[in-house]
C-alpha cells in the first residue's frame, strides 16, 4: 500500500444505520466473575436459564446424533415438527422450527415486511426486537410500558398504521414479567386489522400460573396470529437452540422458506425430541421454579415495593437510574445479574441456594 493510500478515508463497507444499534447483551460469564473476584465460582442469574441440567434422556440422545454429525441434518424437521403436532394438538404443516424463537422472530420479519413497513412493539420488551427490526430494513415503532410495567394494549391499538405489518406481543413479557389477561388481549385482537400478523410471542409460557393468562394457542382460529414458544427455557435446550412456531399453514410456509437452510442441527433434533417426551419432570422443575420466584418476589418487596408480579422465570426491579449501580453491587457479591440501564434489573429464579446468595446481595445493595 503506497503511502497516499494509507491515509485515504476509510471505505464504509456496512449500513451506516446500524452504528445507533445497541448489541444483543448477553449474560457475563461466571467463571469470569470468579477469577475476578477470587471467588471459588459465581452465580449466573442472568440469562433465564433453568438450572436443573438437561432433563433425563437428553444427553444420550445428543451423543448418538453426534455419530451422524458428518451429515446433514434434516432441513425440514419433519420429526421433531411431528411431535410437537400431536403435543399441541394442531397440524404440522401450521409449525416452523428454527434456531430459538428469537430466530423464527427474525425470519417473520424478513418474510412479512418491506424497507418502510413498520413493526410494533411494547417497550421495554425484549431486547433483540429492535435488532430484528433494523437489520430487516424495516421500522420500530415502539409504545412505551403502562404504569404496572407492562404492555399498554390500548396504546399499542392506537399505534397501528396503514404501514404496520407485524405485532409483536411478549406474554410473559421479558424482562419485566408482566403478563396480559384474556379480556384485554382478546379486545387487543379485534382491534387490529386483519392484514396486520400478532406474533404472541410465549418463551415462559410454561412457568405461568395465573389461570386468567391465556395460551396463544386458543387464538389460532384468527387467521393473522401466530405463536412462538421456545425449548430452551422450561425444557432446559437453551444450549442447543431450538424454536417453534405456529401460524396459518401459509404463514408457515413462508417461514420454513427464508429460514436459513439446515439451520437445526442434527443434535438440537434429537435433543428435543428427547426433552418433549419429560413433560413430567419438566412441569415438576417449573414448579420448583414458580415456588422460588413467589419466594424471592415476596423478599424483594421488602425494599422495592413496586416489583411487579411475574409469570416467568425471572423477576424485574424497576429501579430506573439505579439499575447499573445495582448489577455492579450484585457482580461484587460473585451473583450477575441483568440489568438495563435507566430502567431495571432482571434477575433469573436459580436454586433455593443461588436465590438465597442474590437476596443477600440485592440487601446490602437496598436495605
Amino acid at each position: 500500500m503506497t503511502d497516499s493510500g494509507r491515509h485515504q478515508p476509510a471505505l464504509r463497507l456496512t449500513r451506516v444505520d446500524l452504528d445507533a444499534l445497541p448489541s444483543y447483551v448477553p449474560g457475563r460469564s461466571p467463571a469470569d466473575l470468579a477469577r475476578e473476584l477470587g471467588l471459588p465460582e459465581a452465580i449466573k442469574l442472568a440469562s433465564n436459564e433453568v438450572p436443573y441440567g438437561p432433563l433425563p434422556g437428553v444427553v444420550e440422545a445428543v451423543t448418538e446424533a453426534i455419530t451422524t454429525s458428518h451429515r446433514y441434518p434434516d432441513m425440514g424437521v419433519v420429526a421433531l415438527r411431528d411431535a410437537l403436532a400431536e403435543r399441541y394438538g394442531v397440524d404440522a404443516d401450521r409449525i416452523a422450527t428454527g434456531c430459538g424463537s428469537v430466530a423464527l422472530a427474525e425470519h417473520l420479519v424478513r418474510a412479512t415486511c418491506l424497507p418502510g413497513d413498520e413493526v410494533l412493539y411494547s417497550w421495554r420488551s425484549f431486547e433483540a426486537y429492535p435488532i430484528i427490526v433494523a437489520t430487516s430494513g424495516a421500522t420500530s415503532v415502539r409504545v412505551p410500558n403502562d404504569a404496572g410495567h407492562g404492555h399498554d394494549l390500548a396504546a399499542m391499538a392506537a399505534a397501528v398504521t396503514d404501514r404496520t405489518r407485524v405485532i409483536f406481543v411478549c406474554n410473559p413479557n421479558n424482562p419485566t414479567g408482566t403478563a396480559l389477561r384474556r379480556a384485554e388481549l382478546d379486545r387487543f385482537l379485534d382491534a387490529v386489522p386483519d392484514d396486520v400478523l400478532v406474533v404472541i410471542d410465549e418463551a415462559y409460557r410454561e412457568f405461568v400460573t395465573d389461570a386468567e393468562v391465556p395460551d396463544g394457542l386458543d387464538y389460532l382460529d384468527r387467521p393473522n396470529v401466530a405463536v412462538l414458544r421456545t425449548l430452551s427455557k422450561a425444557w432446559g435446550l437453551a444450549g442447543l437452540r431450538m424454536g417453534w412456531l405456529v401460524a396459518q399453514p401459509v404463514v408457515a410456509a413462508a417461514i420454513r422458506k427464508v429460514a436459513t437452510p439446515f439451520s437445526s442441527s442434527t443434535a438440537a433434533q434429537a435433543g428435543a425430541l428427547a426433552a418433549l417426551t419429560q413433560v413430567v419432570e419438566m412441569e415438576r422443575r417449573c414448579a420448583l421454579v414458580v415456588a422460588e420466584r413467589d419466594r424471592v418476589t415476596e423478599a424483594l418487596r421488602k425494599f422495592v415495593p413496586e416489583v411487579p408480579t411475574s409469570q416467568a422465570n425471572f423477576v424485574w426491579l424497576p429501579l430506573g437510574e439505579r439499575a447499573v449501580a445495582f448489577g455492579k453491587a450484585c457482580e461484587a457479591r460473585g451473583v450477575i445479574v441483568r440489568p438495563f440501564a435507566g430502567d431495571g434489573v432482571r434477575v433469573t429464579i436459580g436454586t433455593p441456594a443461588e436465590n438465597d446468595a442474590f437476596l443477600a446481595a440485592a440487601e446490602a445493595a437496598l436495605a
